[in-house]
């Protein structure tokens, strides 16, 4: 790999050997290295499950964000064919952070011939020039007006609606503040709430705030097993608690925000954990995009046996059911502590 972070280089090392070892053993017949290159490969192995499983959350969010992670275009090209781009919010102009269009989903079929899907995401850039255009994955308002534009459509022809988190937030840039990137955001919300599709969404990567909120309101909700998903950065968190954010603060931010994909399924704010190579997406690509495949078929599938009315019912009392408690009131002449 290109890229490294710092918990990943023991295991890259082990492995480089592992590489030289078969290597210099497939040039050199006459030298028996099988032995070596067994107890090398449970190594390598048993170092690779002690790193990821005992990763820290923001470990997990640096691993969420490495440069060779799968973005929406890689998983476009894997999971669906024929992919047709559409462009503009017919208000503004083309947002590139931000991609979809019409495709042939790829895979089992879901209860219908018809395999045609409305896929869009977020896109962050693979070098310097498109990250420059593509803001790093952060959608001005016409990116969100455009994804919504999209949306009705796939609604009005019935089509199923696949969408994939991947951004640390809106652009918080103020041309943006004054074309109504909060306005745009919120009307997403309350449109995608009641159209009369299927809509199935995962977070790939990066769920930052309401810049991945905008196009997340969905009928399920899943998270890649090392992405993360939360109302702030660990460093917009650290930055407003601690005044400073640095390497301790951004992990004191990050357990406290809870933004891992077990938290996030334990607090009721998503469906489902797709599980990942060990080591992460950008291991193995091909492997990643299958698990997504299956679980995207396996939602439509369920999702396409209810009428249009039905979905928008229960999506209603989903939504509804976020951040709810349960509070029981103290009986007269309790007198435990109340909080206020």
């Amino acid at each position: 790999m290109a890229f490294l972070l710092d918990f990943e280089k023991p295991l890259v090392d082990l492995e480089d050997k592992l590489h030289e070892l078969r290597a210099f053993q497939a040039e050199d017949g006459t030298v028996d290295l099988s032995e070596q290159i067994g107890a090398l490969e449970l190594r390598v192995e048993t170092l690779r499950t002690s790193i990821f499983r005992s990763l820290t959350r923001w470990q997990r969010v640096q691993l969420a964000r490495h440069p060779d992670r799968p973005y929406t275009l890689d998983y476009i090209g894997a999971l669906t064919t024929d992919f047709r781009e559409l462009h503009g919010d017919r208000l503004f102009g083309d947002d590139r952070a931000l991609v979809g269009g019409f495709a042939t989903f790829e895979g089992h079929r879901y209860g219908s011939t018809d395999r045609t899907v409305m896929i869009l995401g977020h896109q962050k850039g693979r070098n310097t020039k498109q990250r420059k255009e593509r803001r790093f994955g952060m959608p001005n308002p016409e990116g969100y007006r455009k994804a919504r534009r999209l949306m009705e459509m796939a609604a009005k022809f019935g089509k199923p609606i696949i969408t994939l988190l991947d951004t640390p937030g809106a652009y918080p840039g103020l041309k943006a503040e004054e074309r109504g990137q909060a306005e745009a955001i919120a009307v997403n919300l309350r449109e995608m709430s009641r159209l009369r599709t299927p809509i199935v969404c995962v977070v790939i990567g990066e769920g930052g705030s309401g810049g991945a909120l905008g196009i997340a309101i969905g009928d399920r909700v899943a998270m890649l097993e090392y992405a993360w998903y939360s109302v702030i950065s660990p460093e917009g968190c650290a930055a407003i608690l601690w005044k400073k954010a640095n390497e301790q603060t951004n992990t004191a931010a990050a357990r406290a925000l809870a933004l891992t994909a077990k938290e996030n399924l334990a607090n009721g704010l998503i469906d489902d954990v797709i599980k990942e190579p060990v080591g992460g997406a950008h291991r193995d690509m091909a492997a990643s995009a299958k698990t997504v495949q299956g679980w995207i078929v396996d939602r439509i599938r369920e999702l396409k046996r209810s009428k249009p009315e039905t979905l928008v019912q229960r999506r209603y009392e989903k939504l509804r059911r976020i951040g709810a408690v349960a509070w029981n009131p103290p009986k007269p002449g309790d007198d435990g502590p109340v909080d206020e």
